[in-house]
């Protein structure tokens, strides 16, 4: 490196590829890859009585690369660190510079909301020092993570069972699917009828009303006071009351905020938290566009921002004008208002560049890459364009002193729907049968009166989406922690997704139970909230990251403490998972165990039966060897192999997944590779004409040369077709 140029530091390859792409050949971009140091694995890492000051440690793997950027960093003129906009990117530029032993003359601080031309070298030319605030609230927050889970996660090992781990968002996130499984248990349904009546007008048409009140607006609740009103109504006539034609305005969405962006795309792609918010951030650091080389596609996807630049917004009206008309326009700057309390450091998620829609660079993206860019754009563009309009028609109708009211709906506008329309967790509104042209003064008869007897609904368990929702309504977490939260407690096994929608397991609710009798500020939703709030002060320099922990700390140690000693000598046994699974021994339901190496299933008989067996999890399809049924296994390094239930005696595995597809040609089962990608279903039976070849089963990334000039890296072989 020359005594001219400098070094630019970012977290990650492809980062440094896109800013390297804008800036001169005065400019080395090199990626940190994430973190170098950290809290120590093995200990606290925290003195907590000399003043709670953190003992970082560099971080096992990394030596090679601090060491690259240690002999880099010294040669340079100035370092840029150019880590992400947010509290722990300021956090790992601060370790950066102190690992280093960056001066502060060389140091340079660089952000940038979206990775584009204009906006990299503006910011390089306009550096700024590191925000310590920023920083202070990055360790206020690891610190108190940090005393939580060392200090609340032996008492689980010793009270419940070893291995568990405690955390203090998590803990209340836990809570709060163990709080709406309760409200589930406790609902008492309640009865309640609804009254139908199928009308025919003096013109022949037909119409249905809905019973409203008599006159005014009435529930009924049981089949007494339906049968009541069907006797009154019986054999006389109906008289149309009101007629009332309106045109009905809808608006559209505002752009994405992180919490809106998970939510959505679990209900319309099917992605968790964390896998939207990785292929966001693949999006946000660039991906290779033909003609316009490495590109980031996406403003900075963690935000809770509804704020848009007047440049992005006029470039979107622009947009929509040439593209659908001016009339779909929204005729000003869309501005929406954000929630009280918000950072607002960013704008709200975008498009860089409106004029590259999802279409045109598809075959640039993976198949994820473009569903979530698609879904971005589609947002972004839709929130600048008009209003949709309705077409509302309501008709009242009374008979004996009973009012009915019918309505209906039509699309007159499309406006912003004819590109996007929000999803939705509870049910569409209804739009109603179209209804005949009546005036007031018109009669009808009934043809026919359904009473309809219901009961009322359970709250619906939460989904990731809207669990996502709730812990950003109630002040839980922030946008760069939603995904982790909700990865994290599915990985303790505190709660499980069945049908996407999360309940809490037995050793969950037990380990809640304990938080609520004896860490109620842990496990308080305010508390945690109102903390999220002061490292929200300590971010804007109001108040002193190490007075807040040692304020915490004096509460925290003395509910240690009390716990210690209301526990002591007791042990909370988690109740067995029974499965369907019958013992062959004894004919008892096996319950699912926690061993050394995982889940396995035994007898609840033990100690007079004994009879165990591993958990298998039965895949789509049929063996290709004998036509039994394929069963998912792991190896003993934890991967997941798929073989013949009859083991041995068939002795068919292997890495590709069973498909419920059956080959058009053969009728065999078909099977795909493992993992992310492109994984279209393939043939294997070698005398099926429409057999893939192993070497072509696979599917090659971006960029990846499918010539294959280079040598092959030389791998073990495998069964299968293992991803190599």
């Amino acid at each position: 490196m020359t005594k001219a140029s400098y070094l630019v530091i970012v977290e990650s390859p492809s980062k440094a590829k896109t800013i390297g792409k804008y800036l001169g050949p005065d400019y080395t971009v090199k990626a940190s890859m994430g973190h170098l140091r950290d809290l120590p694995k093995s200990t606290m890492g925290v003195d907590i009585t000399g003043g709670f000051i953190p003992e970082y440690t560099p971080l096992s793997g990394k030596g090679d690369i601090i060491s690259e950027l240690k002999k880099l960093s010294a040669g340079a003129k100035a370092v840029y660190l150019a880590t992400d906009p947010d509290r722990e990117g300021e956090a790992i530029s601060w370790h950066l510079k102190e690992l280093l032993n960056l001066p502060d003359e060389k140091t340079r601080r660089v952000t940038f909301n979206e990775i584009t031309q204009k906006v990299v070298q503006a910011s390089i030319a306009e550096p700024r020092d590191i925000d310590y605030c920023l920083v202070d609230a990055q360790q206020a927050r690891r610190v108190l993570d940090r005393i939580v889970g060392y200090e609340l996660s032996p008492l689980l090992w010793k009270k419940v069972r070893r291995g568990l781990s405690a955390g203090r968002v998590q803990s209340v996130a836990t809570r709060l699917v163990v709080d709406r499984e309760n409200e589930i248990r406790a609902f008492i349904p309640q009865e309640y009828w609804t009254l139908e009546a199928d009308l025919q007008c003096n013109t022949g048409a037909t119409f249905t009303a809905i019973y409203y009140g008599s006159p005014k607006k009435r529930e009924l609740k049981n089949e007494e006071e339906t049968q009541a009103i069907v006797d009154d109504i019986t054999g006389k006539s109906f008289t149309v009351t009101e007629v009332k034609h309106s045109d009905k305005k809808r608006s559209a969405a505002p752009p994405f905020t992180t919490s809106t962006l998970q939510q959505e795309a679990s209900r319309k792609l099917n992605m968790t938290p964390s896998r939207t918010m990785s292929i966001a951030q693949q999006l946000y650091e660039g991906v290779d566009v033909p003609g316009e080389g490495t590109t980031g596609l996406i403003t900075y996807m963690r935000t809770d921002s509804l704020r848009l630049s007047n440049e992005a917004m006029d470039e979107a009206a622009a947009f929509i004008c040439a593209r659908y008309g001016k009339n779909y326009y929204y005729g000003k700057h869309h501005v929406f208002k954000g929630k009280s309390g918000i950072q607002d450091a960013h704008e709200a998620i975008r498009p860089t560049h409106i004029e590259l829609d999802p279409e045109s660079i598809k075959d640039a993206l993976t198949r994820e890459q473009y569903r979530l860019y698609k879904l971005i754009w589609s947002r972004f563009l839709a929130s600048q364009m008009a209003n949709a309009v309705y077409d509302a028609l309501s008709i009242e109708t009374e008979c004996a002193g009973h009012i009915f009211r019918s309505s209906h709906q039509s699309l007159k506008f499309a406006g912003f729907m004819a590109l996007y329309e929000e999803g939705r967790d509870d049910d569409e509104e209804a739009i109603g049968s179209p209804l005949p042209e009546l005036k007031a003064g018109d009669t009808a008869i009934a043809k026919e009166l359904r009473p309809l007897q219901h009961f009322t609904q359970p709250p619906a368990r939460y989904t990731e989406a809207t669990l996502v929702k709730a812990m950003e309504e109630q002040g839980v977490g922030r946008p760069s922690t939603y995904a982790g939260i909700v990865s994290t407690i599915q990985d303790r096994e505190y709660v499980q997704k069945t049908d996407k929608k999360l309940a809490p397991t037995a050793l969950g609710e037990v380990v809640t139970g304990l938080m609520m009798e004896h860490f109620h500020d842990i496990i308080d939703v305010e508390f945690t909230a109102g903390m999220e709030a002061r490292l929200d002060e300590v971010e804007a320099g109001k108040q002193n990251w190490k007075a807040l922990l040692a304020e915490f700390y004096s509460d925290f140690h003395k509910e240690m403490t009390a716990a210690e000693e209301a526990l002591q000598g007791t042990r909370l046994k988690v109740p067995d998972e029974v499965s369907e699974e019958i013992c062959e021994v004894c004919g008892r339901n096996m319950v699912v165990k926690v061993g050394r190496f995982g889940k396995f299933l035994a007898c609840p008989g033990f100690p007079e039966c004994k009879n165990t067996k591993p958990i298998v999890e039965k895949m789509p399809g049929r063996c290709p060897k004998c036509g039994d049924t394929i069963l998912k296994r792991k190896s003993k390094r934890g991967y997941a192999y798929y073989a013949c239930q009859k083991g041995a005696e068939c002795g068919f595995m292997t890495w590709d997944v069973p498909t419920a597809n059956d080959c058009p040609v053969c009728g065999q089962t078909m099977f795909k590779k493992s993992g992310k990608g492109r994984m279209k279903p393939f043939c294997i039976n070698e005398k099926c004409e429409n057999f893939l070849p192993e070497d072509k089963r696979g599917y090659y990334k971006k960029g990846e040369e499918k010539d294959s000039e280079k040598p092959a890296k030389k791998t073990k072989k495998s069964t299968g077709g293992k991803k190599k």
